[in-house]
C-alpha cells in the first residue's frame, strides 16, 4: 500500500514546495523586460491554478468529514482554525467549491456545476476575483430561467473572463440579465428574498461604518414613510438645537419651516438622520423585551481618566466606538429608551462581583463583563459583547461558582466548542504570573494548536495586539542584540594597538 509520504499528492507538494524556494532566491535582474513580464504572466497562470487545487483540497475536507470529527460546526470554520484564514476567506473558499468542485464520490465523479467556470480556473485563465465576480452575476439570474440559458450564461462569462477584467465582468452580467429578463417579470419572491440583505461593515479608525445591502419591496415599503416624515428638511438635525425629532403630528409648523430655512444637509445625510432619530426616540426598546439578560439597550462603557479628560474613546457592548463626547450626548438624551452608561477606572479587571450559589450572573456580573472582554475570549473570535453570553470558565456543573472571578463571556458558537468530547475546547482563569492576570485563557484542540497552552483574545484588545507584535521582534531580534553587546564589551576591553 502506498504510504502517505510516497502518494502523488505528496510528491507534488514537495516539488511546488522546492519551486517556490527557487522563486524567492532566483534575481530576476539578468532578464530583459519582456522575459521578466513572460515569467509574471506564467507565475500569475500558476497561482491561479492553485486556486483551483485549493478548491479540490476544500471539496476533499469536507468528503473527509474533517470538520465533524473535529467537533466543528462547519467545514468553513474548520479552515479558518486549522489555516489561520480570514472568516471571509474561509467563507470564499467553501462558496467556490460549492460551484466549482469536482465531486468524488464513491464509484462515481459528479461533474462541477459551473463545468466552465471550473475548466478556466483549472487552465489559469481567470483569477479568484472573476470567480467571485462570475459567481455573483449568476446569482442575480432568475430561478424559473430555462436550464440552456442558465448554461450559455455561464459559458458567456466564462468566455469573456478568460481574455476580460474582472471589473468588467459584472457589466457583462448585467447586459445578460437585461436580455433574459428585460422586463423583470422571471424574478420573482423567491429571488428578492434570495437577494435581500444588510451588511453593517466593519468600524474604521475615523469611526465610520459602510451600510450597504439590498431590500425586499416590503422593507421599501414600510421605510419609505418613515423617511418621509423624519427626512424632511428641517427634522432629526443634529446640529440644530431647535429642530423637531419626533414623528407625533404635534410639531409646530412655524417651527419646522425655520428649521428647513436653517438646514444645510444633503438628501443622503437627512436619511442618515432620519434613520438615527427615528432608533433613538420612536423604537420602543420595551417591545423588544431583554437580550443576554439586559433590557435591549444601549452599553456604552469607558475609563474614568478618558471622562475626566474628556479624550480617548467609549466602546458599545456591540463592539463600537464613539468619542467621549458623543457617549456623554448619547446618555443624556435618554429620555424613556434604555441607556447604560458604566465608568470604570483604569485597571481593566471588574471587582469581585459574586452570586453565591445561583447560576445565572446578575445584571451588575454581565455589565461588568461587557466593560473588561468587551466581547467573546476565545482568541480570535470577533463577536462583541452583545453577542455574548456569561460562560462559566470552570463549568457549573464541575463545581465553577458565579462569581466575577470565574466567569467570561462565549459567543454562542464559541460557547458550544467548551466540551469534554473530540474538537472540544476548555477555559481557565489565568492566575498572577501570567501576563495577563485574570483573563479568560482557552485550550485550544490539537488540530488547532497541539502545544495545550491557554491563550487569550486580544481581538477586542487593540493595544494588546500591537504589544505582542513589538515583543514577538524584540524577542527575534535579542541574539543579535547579544551578540553587538558582546562585540562592543570586547571592543572596549581590548587595549588600542600601540603607534610607537
Amino acid at each position: 500500500m502506498e504510504s502517505r509520504e510516497d502518494s502523488a499528492l505528496a510528491v507534488a507538494v514537495s516539488a511546488l514546495r522546492a519551486a517556490v524556494d527557487a522563486l524567492l532566491e532566483a534575481s530576476p535582474i539578468p532578464l530583459s523586460d519582456d522575459e521578466f513580464t513572460a515569467l509574471m504572466r506564467e507565475t500569475e497562470k500558476v497561482g491561479r491554478q492553485l486556486e483551483a487545487v485549493k478548491i479540490g483540497f476544500v471539496d476533499e475536507t469536507r468528503r473527509r468529514d474533517l470538520h465533524g470529527r473535529a467537533g466543528v460546526k462547519s467545514p468553513a470554520l474548520y479552515l479558518e482554525q486549522s489555516l489561520r484564514l480570514s472568516r471571509a476567506d474561509a467563507g470564499r473558499r467553501v462558496r467556490f467549491a460549492d460551484k466549482l468542485a469536482v465531486r468524488r464520490l464513491p464509484g462515481q465523479v459528479l461533474e462541477a456545476e459551473l463545468p466552465a467556470v471550473a475548466e478556466a480556473q483549472r487552465a489559469g485563465d481567470i483569477s479568484a476575483d472573476h470567480v467571485t465576480r462570475i459567481l455573483q452575476a449568476m446569482d442575480r439570474l432568475p430561478g424559473s430561467l430555462d436550464i440552456e440559458k442558465r448554461e450559455a450564461a455561464e459559458v458567456c462569462l466564462a468566455e469573456y473572463a478568460s481574455t476580460g477584467w474582472p471589473d468588467d465582468v459584472r457589466k457583462l452580467g448585467d447586459d445578460i440579465l437585461r436580455r433574459v429578463d428585460p422586463d423583470g417579470k422571471l424574478c420573482g419572491d423567491s429571488d428578492r428574498q434570495r437577494m435581500r440583505g444588510l451588511t453593517l461593515g466593519t468600524q474604521r479608525v475615523d469611526g465610520m461604518s459602510a451600510l450597504v445591502g439590498e431590500i425586499t419591496p416590503e422593507l421599501r415599503a414600510v421605510f419609505e414613510p418613515v423617511l418621509a416624515k423624519l427626512a424632511r428638511p428641517g427634522m432629526c438635525n443634529p446640529e440644530d438645537p431647535e429642530s423637531p425629532r419626533t414623528t407625533v403630528e404635534s410639531v409646530d409648523r412655524e417651527r419646522l419651516e425655520a428649521a428647513a430655512k436653517r438646514d444645510t444637509r444633503t438628501a443622503a445625510q437627512r436619511a442618515h438622520d432620519a434613520l438615527l432619530g427615528f432608533l433613538r426616540f420612536e423604537a420602543d426598546p420595551a417591545v423588544l423585551g431583554t437580550h443576554r439578560g439586559l433590557p435591549v439597550g444601549t452599553v456604552v462603557t469607558m475609563s474614568l481618566t478618558d471622562l475626566e479628560n474628556r479624550s480617548g474613546v467609549a466602546t458599545t457592548a456591540t463592539g463600537g466606538t464613539l468619542s467621549i463626547g458623543e457617549a456623554v450626548r448619547l446618555a443624556a438624551e435618554a429620555g424613556d429608551s434604555t441607556r447604560y452608561l458604566a465608568v470604570f477606572d483604569d485597571a481593566g479587571m471588574p471587582l469581585h462581583l459574586g452570586r453565591g450559589n445561583n447560576r445565572l450572573a446578575n445584571k451588575a456580573q454581565r455589565l461588568a463583563l461587557i466593560a473588561a472582554e468587551k466581547g467573546c475570549t476565545r482568541p480570535n473570535c470577533t463577536a462583541p459583547a452583545s453577542l455574548a453570553a456569561v460562560h462559566h470558565a470552570t463549568d457549573w456543573s464541575k463545581g465553577g461558582r458565579t462569581d466575577i472571578e470565574n466567569l467570561t463571556l462565549a459567543c454562542d458558537s464559541c460557547h458550544a466548542l467548551v466540551h469534554d468530547g473530540p474538537g472540544g475546547w476548555r477555559t481557565v482563569k489565568l492566575g498572577a504570573d501570567s501576563p495577563f492576570p485574570g483573563r479568560t485563557g482557552w485550550i485550544a484542540p490539537p488540530h488547532i494548536n497541539p502545544s495545550g497552552v491557554p491563550e487569550v483574545n486580544h481581538r477586542h484588545h487593540p493595544g494588546e495586539v500591537m504589544a505582542a507584535t513589538v515583543s514577538r521582534i524584540q524577542s527575534r531580534n535579542e541574539p543579535e542584540r547579544q551578540r553587538l553587546k558582546e562585540w562592543l564589551n570586547r571592543r572596549r576591553s581590548t587595549p588600542p594597538p600601540s603607534t610607537e
